[in-house]
């Protein structure tokens, strides 16, 4: 597979003077480029079930079997627990997770998926493997797995 050059890759006329700039050779910058496209892809496509990323992961980890705390939920996420409270608001309210009381702690809750959010995630899992697609479709399928592999010994 010839690989595209990153001029060819470049949305928009005129930035392609910025890539001899040092900028373009950080991690940091990449990966934080990479996250955002990444984003806006998933955005755009789990806009229909009224997600987004930030939600999505909620959902996700609720639905997961692992009855989350809030707190467990920005640890895990690294978000403000401010945050956490108001995607699990929004996502209550549409019925698709509930609150319960912690079994290890009565004064904690954990958030559960309801079956209707069961439903949702399934839809949103699509949608975010569409997004995957798109946005990493010049990667063949060894190399994704060898980049989750990478991202997950950064981030874990």
């Amino acid at each position: 597979m010839t690989q595209p050059r990153i001029m060819d890759l470049l949305p928009a006329e005129g930035v392609e003077r910025l890539l001899n700039s040092p900028l373009v050779s950080e991690i940091e910058f990449l990966t934080a480029r990479a996250r955002a496209r990444g984003s806006a892809k998933a955005n755009a496509l789990l806009a229909p079930l009224e997600l987004k990323i930030r939600s999505y992961a909620v959902l996700s980890l609720a639905c997961s079997g692992a009855a989350p705390s809030q707190r467990e939920l920005a640890e895990f996420l690294l978000l403000d627990p401010s945050q956490i409270v108001a995607l699990v608001d929004g996502l209550e309210q549409r019925g698709l997770v509930k609150r319960e009381t912690d079994p290890r702690d009565r004064r904690s809750k954990v958030i559960k998926g309801t079956a209707k959010g069961r439903r949702v995630l399934d839809q949103a899992a699509a949608a975010t493997q569409q997004a995957e697609d798109q946005a990493m479709g010049d990667l063949s399928s060894a190399e994704r797995d060898q980049l989750r592999d990478l991202l997950r010994r950064i981030a874990f």
